[in-house]
């Protein structure tokens, strides 16, 4: 082989290798890493028997870059905070984009992002079909207002394009003979700008959320852990707080979130921070 043809060989094997490195780590950042919890403090029980495709708990841990016991005290109380109605703008863990002035485009834009993905979604108002094309269903057993379907290759191709017909996570009520479809969260990777996420969703119609300011307990520790202290639900909100309680703290975790219900009857109401109910 040709010194040329060495050269040629080696560059590609190292194209390659970066590429999937830099692949890997927009995956990291783009996935909000749901995955089936126990409560802070205890451990998840095993279920006996063989589980459901609907019940299965998938371990995103990795994609999300928090360890198991991290990763269980705080989708608990992100799902908690996103599905109950408790977010808001003076929650010392939650960053929220300031609403703009709204523009006729903007309206225009919104309105568009709607019709695009009542269109995209309308056959997941079968729940089946979503778990046949690759949602899962995040804590099926805790009792939510809200139960997140995410689809994780979605919140993948969200870190490099947004399409309104493409959500990241379905979002669901209970109902006595399964699911009814309300709504749908887009995702973005937390290093976004609010310009990128203007360009997503308008931020004159919309908040796009982040959950920060984390502080967690030591590994190893989360049985005597004072969870009105720690965890996303904390009193604890900065560097020199967590440092004093011996945490380790996290300005921000997961990316950005955005709520959108497609069946309300004003942009109000389908744009809002939670589900409105009657």
């Amino acid at each position: 082989m040709s010194a040329r043809s060495r050269f040629i060989h080696v560059a590609t094997k190292a194209s390659i290798l970066f590429g999937a490195l830099f692949l890997v780590s927009v995956l990291l950042a783009a996935i909000p890493g749901h995955r089936a919890p126990a409560a802070p403090g205890q451990d998840a029980q095993p279920s006996s028997g063989s589980q459901s495709q609907e019940s299965q708990p998938m371990d995103h841990n990795k994609m999300s870059g928090m360890d198991m016991e991290d990763a269980k005290a705080n989708e608990a109380h992100a799902v908690h905070d996103m599905t109950s109605g408790h977010i808001d703008a003076h929650n010392l863990h939650m960053h929220m984009t300031a609403m703009r002035p709204q523009t006729p485009e903007d309206t225009a834009r919104a309105s568009e992002i709607v019709a695009q993905l009542r269109s995209g979604i309308e056959k997941y108002k079968d729940y089946h079909a979503a778990l046949n094309d690759g949602y899962k269903i995040f804590r099926p057993n805790l009792p939510q207002p809200e139960y997140h379907f995410t689809n994780y290759w979605n919140g993948f191709l969200e870190a490099f394009s947004f399409d309104p017909a493409r959500p990241t996570s379905l979002l669901y009520k209970k109902t006595s003979d399964g699911y009814e479809l309300v709504g749908a969260m887009y995702t973005m990777p937390k290093r976004a700008t609010e310009e990128q996420l203007n360009a997503g969703v308008p931020l004159s119609v919309a908040m796009w959320h982040l959950h920060t300011n984390l502080c967690m307990p030591q590994k190893g520790q989360f049985r005597n852990t004072d969870w009105m202290k720690f965890g996303l639900r904390g009193s604890i909100a900065t560097q020199d707080a967590c440092d004093a309680a011996n945490g380790r703290f996290q300005p921000v975790i997961f990316g950005w979130m955005v709520h959108v219900y497609p069946y309300e009857d004003s942009l109000d109401k389908v744009f809002a921070m939670h589900h409105h109910m009657d």
